[in-house]
């Protein structure tokens, strides 16, 4: 799925794997007024007719009563399934995002945190305490963005809207169940707005395939503050899809480090080289996407005390390196035009400090950045 932010777990909508990626709009905050529900006669009609389907799989009246209390269609929701957009980031850009020194310096005081658990998890699965923790920054930010969104509204909103009708009626179906077992009260099966849940964002019927009830407690909770459920959750599915203990996910190449055996990937024409290995192939079962695949791979290397990538990337389609970028958000920020935070990734808001500053100075108004625009900006 290359391009495709979310996946099985996934917030997303191009589903393929568990994890719901980078995209920060896939764990938009429930306070936006689009999220919260809106009158929609077809929906309850839709919701009508759902029930004795429901009833037929086996979900009780008491649950879907339960389930459906407060519930209603996010208009929202269907909007952001709608812009599954066209655009990719660069694995620099993606890199810059997910593994920036931020979250390296996060997720080590995470790992540092819950160490002990983490080696727990990892003498039961396989899976390096430093790989699920990379997992986790990469799905909720470390358990600071697990969504609010209720998972039955926003299910059922996309199960009515009828693109991928069947797959999340399916998710419904399975948000219910975990209502029917016991695993989490109604007022807290929320996540985000396409219904990934949790430290690990895992959708309904991900959760019901591999969640983990690691303390015993009787309840595979991974909505809480305590990660433990989520975490090992996480494990158990990289463990079930092929994990091999011990062995690597892969490496960059060097001149100093060349390696030997995998296969060598290059995602980026001019940019840096990796040689992966089976384990690569595993975390892409958690998101179809190298650029996933490679951030979880080189955030773990990070969190386990490794430095940056060693290669560089190419020039931009505007013929500006990473720095450069950096240099234009800074002086934009400067001069009065707030062009967020320098970290070199030109999203929308750089575009619109960008034009704010091309309107101010008279210039043909693009929104792009360039050379002539950095020679300005100096």
């Amino acid at each position: 799925m290359s391009r495709r932010w979310i996946t099985l777990a996934g917030a997303a909508a191009l589903v393929s794997g568990c994890g719901g990626g980078v995209r920060p709009a896939s764990l938009a905050p429930a306070a936006d007024p689009t999220l919260q529900p809106a009158p929609n006669p077809g929906w309850d009609a839709w919701v009508a007719s759902f029930r004795p389907r429901a009833q037929a799989a086996g979900i009780s009246g008491g649950v879907l009563d339960q389930g459906f209390r407060g519930a209603g269609y996010l208009p929202g929701v269907v909007e952001r399934d709608r812009d599954q957009t066209e655009f990719s980031r660069t694995l620099e850009d993606y890199l810059a995002i997910v593994a920036n020194e931020e979250k390296v310096r996060t997720g080590r005081a995470r790992l540092a945190q819950r160490g002990a658990l983490l080696s727990e998890i990892e003498a039961r699965y396989g899976v390096p305490a430093e790989v699920v923790a990379a997992v986790w920054g990469m799905e909720s930010n470390y358990g600071a963005r697990r969504g609010d969104i209720p998972v039955v509204s926003a299910t059922s909103t996309l199960a009515y809207d009828g693109r991928r009708g069947a797959f999340f009626e399916q998710q419904l179906l399975a948000a219910l169940r975990i209502l029917q077992r016991g695993d989490v009260a109604p007022g807290s099966l929320t996540g985000s707005w396409a219904g990934a849940m949790g430290h690990t964002q895992f959708i309904p019927t991900t959760y019901q395939a591999y969640a983990v009830d690691f303390r015993g407690d009787g309840r595979r909770d991974i909505w809480s503050e305590d990660p433990t459920d989520g975490l090992a959750s996480a494990a158990s599915y990289l463990a079930s899809s092929g994990w091999r203990r011990g062995e690597p996910w892969g490496q960059e190449i060097t001149s100093a480090n060349p390696g030997s055996g995998g296969r060598v990937i290059q995602p980026e024409p001019g940019g840096p080289q990796f040689r992966v290995f089976r384990n690569f192939d595993v975390i892409k079962r958690y998101n179809n996407s190298t650029n996933y695949a490679i951030g979880v791979g080189h955030l773990s290397d990070r969190l386990a005390g490794a430095g940056p990538l060693s290669g560089s990337f190419g020039p931009d389609r505007f013929g500006l390196s990473i720095e450069d970028r950096k240099e234009i958000q800074r002086r934009l920020t400067a001069q009065g035009f707030d062009a967020g935070d320098p970290d070199g990734v030109l999203g929308s808001q750089t575009e619109a400090a960008i034009e704010a500053y091309q309107r101010s100075a008279g210039l043909p108004v693009t929104g792009q950045p360039s050379r002539d625009l950095l020679a300005r900006l100096r």
